[in-house]
């Protein structure tokens, strides 16, 4: 309102003002000590006069009159009497109101509004002070955001405050725009979280949204659009803006695309009576099967629950105003009469709208077209009329809220105790000089709850605690509809947002009577991801499986996790299971199977072992070098052994174990086969002229000392691999992505490779050495054994390492223990089979007539032929021992002797006793004469020398040590004539019981002679003495002895009289014989 002072006449100042223009408005007054200002949507229409400027501007004109509006301005008249009749509120206060209709027009609610905080007299006094209240001090109002964001926008400079009970633009909430714009209805923020979280409670991803287009409209589709974005559920198929206009043609564009769309869910920001328009094209094309979604602004249109309209909209869900209940408002509104509203043109309009007649007032043309004249008497309570119905008070509820609201803020600040105010030095507001501005600092703070039990109190943006009740649009079976309640949603205390539904009592509009699906692609399962598909929308997308080892349990996941390092995906891919560990156990097939192999093997060795212990003193056995055998047998036990801690679940002490008890055993292996091939050779070397030397090196202490160097060497080898970087157990994940291989690592591959190294050198110059062995003579067949088993073994481990680099897992320990397996299974075989073999099941072999037979070298002389001593059976009724056994002639040379001219030549052999292969004082050269005297078949005779005198001298017997006998000489006379014997010489004087008498044609050296050096030349062999001519006298010789009966005495003395060392079983040396091929009669 504009005011001007002036004086015509005077230049003096002027004392009063006056009103330059007013207009006319429609209003409800009641006056009281303070005023609230009401604006209200009493009629829903208007028409401005033509704006010439050539005269006064005429009164506007509002039409249509508005049921629930004027049931909400009658609310506000209820709320403010139940206040003046409430003693505990504003005693002694009263309160008036002045309320008025904004036609729904945004210029007749701001002059409205300016009426109200300027007030209407059109001349008042000016005083000296100009002190007193304001006309209004609050406004409930006004409707629309529209004009709540204008009227604000000024009374917010003034700090007046405007508290809405129907703006729900959450514009509004802009604290630096509108500080004084307070609301008791929630704001389309929270309006939209509600429609969200119906959304997302029934999984519709995929629908289309239609707005009004105002503020309203506007920054609804804007907040929803955002925050359906920001969760991420789901997305729009289509936004269209309904026209204002209510533009056919765009009308109907928009509704062919809510057909031709896959969406099935309609949101619709909208006024109620714009509704209507869009429903009229919706049905004329036949729209049906959309599940629409009704914001506040047309949840509750009564003009849209029509038959015509409710096979399109029936099951509709909304959001609307929380429904309240107000105690005695009907009773109140039943005493509404025009006589008690005088002046008040409003009442009397809804009277004659009412009961449609008219009041005195209008023209007598009324009356003269037959209308009824208001009397004034008319029963409102038998009337027909929706002002009556308060079952569904819902804007009406937050009128009452607002109602509440101011006067709970002025009975606060009436109440403030001076001295303690929150104004400027502690102060009060005073009752007469009370200013808008100090109601806005209490109103900000009110605190109460209505008798509905609903809490009211002002957030920091002058927004009330939100709450929205869930409607459902319902067709009767008898055709009647109805909008009944089936939730709430609200806002918590705490934070976020609460929904309640019964979704029993929700009647769908759908042949299946449940939630329709609205979706443009369906939900990705746990177990799969969204991949979004180029150029469409989020909602649209395909489902990809979750990569090994990656999970998603949750529906239209996103992105899939990874499990952790010791997990891996379920195969649905929904959750993570701990991998599985892998390594060779003794649970499975294959770690069975090898652990069978072993102990068979380590059985077996202990078999051989056994067998050879029990048959130690057999010929067998000691021809082989029985203790090496033994400790080459147990080095195998101790192989097949080792392969057992490669099986089972990886500890500390099983990896660092397991490599170096492998190792050290097979070191221990190979030096035994080592120092038997070396030994094998030594002796083939000895055979040779000026080759004795190199069998010192090579007794029983040299080749026990060389195992255990061999040996150590490799134990230093794996200490130090130990200390320096031990082996230890390792979770590896690089084989299988799904399986933890359980392993040792090696720690260091420089000590694996140096180990093995080391065993493959032994195991390779074994294999030269006996391969070069190979060529001997048959009797020494072992070089050929251990060649080969060193040839098994070298392949097995050759094939090993590619096997071994190559396998992954717990497959290269099964590949080493293979390798251990296969080597030790083929030295075992190779080297023990033949002979077991013999002992078991051929022991008529074991014997030294059998084996000297088979070992000995047979070859001709001049028609006579070698062969072991005493091969002929002996003379019965002699004691003859059983002699060392000859075995394997090394080597054999044939000379002539210029120091005997009495033989043609001579033949020398090296033999060695079986039983003592270790021990190179064993060995025997044998020394074989062809005598020349005569031209019959040849005599021959032998002699042995021992190739080492390194044993001690054996004990004397009797008084006088007995000494062997440097050789022996057989002749073997011609066939015819034959000789006479000559005289047999005492041979052991020291032993007059040894030999009696000797045959004619034995010469035995004098026993005192010592047995010559190694290094010695042979002694001189005595000469056959001239067979002497017979004397006369001499009786004719007694007739020849069969070739088995000799006789005379044996050759040698009795076992008792023989010194230890000359015993046979101690005897170092061997014997042998010729014997002609084709022998005298004699024998």
């Amino acid at each position: 309102m504009l005011f001007s002072s002036f004086s015509p006449l005077s230049s003096s100042p002027s004392s009063s003002c006056e009103l330059q223009a007013q207009f006319k408005f429609n209003r409800i007054y009641k006056a009281g000590d303070f005023i609230l200002g009401g604006l209200f949507a009493i009629h829903f229409s208007s028409v401005f006069p033509e704006l010439s400027f050539t005269s006064k501007q005429q009164d506007l004109i509002c039409y249509g009159f508005d049921i629930p509006g004027f049931r909400m301005a009658q609310t506000m008249a209820f709320a403010i009497t139940e206040i003046n009749r409430n003693p505990s509120l504003l005693p002694n206060v009263t309160l008036g109101y002045s309320l008025y209709d904004n036609c729904l027009t945004l210029g007749v609610g701001f002059r409205s509004a300016l009426s109200l905080v300027s007030g209407r007299e059109e001349q008042f006094q000016l005083n000296e002070s100009c002190v007193g209240s304001p006309p209004v001090l609050g406004i409930v109002g006004d409707d629309p955001s529209t004009h709540s964001i204008a009227i604000s926008s000024v009374l917010g400079l003034y700090r007046v405050s405007l508290v809405s009970y129907y703006s729900t633009c959450s514009c509004l909430s802009d604290r630096n725009k509108f500080p004084s714009f307070f609301r008791t209805i929630p704001s389309d923020a929270f309006q939209v979280q509600a429609m969200l979280q119906i959304i997302k409670r029934f999984g519709w991803t995929w629908a289309g949204l239609l707005f009004t287009n105002d503020a309203y409209g506007r920054n609804a589709a804007q907040l929803f659009q955002s925050d359906l974005a920001q969760s991420g559920f789901g997305c729009l198929a289509y936004v269209e803006v309904l026209p204002w206009d209510h533009d056919p043609a765009e009308l109907q564009r928009i509704v062919t695309v809510m057909k031709t769309s896959t969406a099935r869910v309609v949101i619709v920001f909208e006024h109620g009576s714009n509704m209507v328009h869009l429903m009229e094209e919706v049905v004329k094309q036949n729209v049906t099967g959309l599940q629409w979604m009704a914001s506040e602004a047309w949840t509750t249109y009564p003009k849209l629950l029509t038959l015509d309209f409710m096979p399109y909209l029936g099951g509709t869900l909304g959001i609307a105003i929380r429904r309240g209940e107000i105690p005695g408002l009907k009773d109140f509104l039943l005493k509404i009469h025009p006589d008690n509203s005088l002046g008040n043109t409003i009442m009397r309009r809804f009277w004659e709208r009412t009961f449609q007649c008219n009041f005195p007032t209008l023209p007598s043309e009324w009356v003269d077209a037959g209308g009824r004249v208001c009397t004034g008497q008319e029963d409102l309570a038998t009337a027909e009329t929706a002002l009556l119905d308060v079952s569904d008070l819902r804007p009406e509820y937050n009128v009452y809220k607002a109602v509440y609201a101011l006067a709970h803020a002025i009975h606060d600040m009436l109440h403030c105790v001076p001295g303690k105010g929150p104004f400027i030095g502690h102060s009060c507001a005073g009752l007469r000089t009370i200013q808008p501005w100090q109601l806005v600092y209490y109103l900000e703070r009110i605190n109460f709850s209505t008798p509905f039990g609903d809490h009211v109190s002002f957030d920091e943006n002058g927004d009330a605690l939100p709450i929205y009740d869930v409607m459902n649009w319902v067709w009767l079976p008898d055709g009647s509809t109805k909008v009944h309640n089936v939730g709430v949603v609200k806002k918590l205390v705490s934070a976020g947002e609460e929904l309640i539904l019964d979704e029993d009592r929700i009647f769908w509009n759908f042949e299946s009577k449940k939630p329709p699906r609205s979706v443009c692609s369906e939900s990705c399962s746990p177990g799969t991801r969204v991949a979004r598909i180029k150029g469409e929308p989020i909602c649209c997308f395909d489902c990809i499986a979750c990569s090994e080892g990656e999970i998603s349990n949750e529906t239209d996941s996103t992105e899939c996790t990874s499990c952790p390092e010791d997990f891996w995906s379920s195969p649905q891919r929904d959750h993570c299971v701990p991998k599985s560990l892998e390594f060779l156990s003794y649970h499975e097939a294959l770690g069975i199977s090898l652990t069978i192999i072993s102990l068979l093997g380590t059985l077996i060795c202990a078999i051989v072992l056994g067998i050879f212990i029990y048959h130690r003193s057999t010929p067998m056995v000691r021809a082989n070098n029985s203790e090496l055998s033994f400790l080459l047998l147990f080095s195998l036990i101790l192989c097949f052994l080792c392969s057992l801690l490669f099986i089972g679940r990886p500890r500390l002490w099983t990896c660092q174990l397991r490599h170096a008890a492998f190792g050290i055993s097979f070191v221990l292996c190979v030096s035994c086969i080592l120092v038997k091939t070396m030994v094998v050779l030594a002796v083939f070397k000895a055979s040779k002229p000026g080759g004795t030397d190199i069998m010192k090196w090579f007794g029983a202490m040299q080749q026990r000392g060389t195992v255990l160097a061999l040996t150590s060497i490799q134990a230093a080898i794996c200490i130090a691999w130990l200390v320096s970087a031990s082996p230890a157990p390792h979770k590896n994940t690089h084989y299988h992505s799904d399986t933890i291989v359980y392993e040792c690592v090696v720690g260091s591959t420089v000590g694996f490779a140096v180990l093995l190294g080391y065993i493959g050198l032994l195991a390779l110059l074994s294999f030269l050495l006996a391969f070069m062995a190979r060529n001997l003579p048959d009797n020494f067949n072992e070089a050929k054994l251990i060649t080969f088993s060193m040839l098994i073994f070298c392949a097995v481990w050759i094939a090993f390492i590619p096997a071994y680099i190559s396998s992954p897992g717990k497959y290269a320990d099964v590949v080493e223990v293979f390798a251990i397996l296969a080597s030790s299974f083929g030295i075992l075989v190779s080297l023990f089979g033949p002979k077991c073999y013999i002992m078991l099941l051929k022991p008529e072999r074991n014997t030294k007539k059998s084996i000297m037979g088979r070992a000995t070298t047979t070859s001709s002389i001049h028609g006579f032929q070698l062969r072991p001593p005493f091969a002929s059976a002996p003379v019965p009724g002699s004691v003859l021992p059983t002699p060392p056994r000859l075995t394997n002639t090394f080597a054999a040379d044939t000379q002539t002797d210029a120091s005997r001219p009495n033989f043609r030549n001579r033949h020398t052999a090296t033999t060695r006793d079986p039983r003592r292969s270790d021990d190179v004082s064993h060995m025997s050269r044998v020394t074989l004469f062809e005598p020349t005297f005569h031209s019959g078949p040849s005599l021959s005779f032998s002699f042995m020398q021992p190739v080492s005198q390194s044993r001690p001298q054996p004990p004397p017997c009797s008084q006088r040590p007995f000494q062997a006998p440097a050789f022996l000489s057989t002749d073997v006379l011609p066939a015819s004539p034959p000789l006479a014997p000559p005289a047999f010489p005492q041979v052991l004087p020291a032993c007059p019981q040894v030999l009696p008498a000797y045959p004619p044609f034995l010469a035995p050296l004098h026993p005192t002679l010592d047995l010559p050096s190694v290094h010695t030349t042979l002694p001189p062999v005595m000469a056959l003495p001239t067979v002497p001519s017979p004397p006369p006298a001499t009786p004719p010789p007694p007739p020849m002895a069969p070739p088995n009966s000799l006789p005379f005495p044996p050759l040698v003395p009795p076992r008792e009289c023989l010194p230890q060392e000359l015993q046979l079983d101690h005897f170092p040396h061997a014997r042998s014989a010729f014997l002609p091929t084709h022998s005298h009669p004699q024998f």
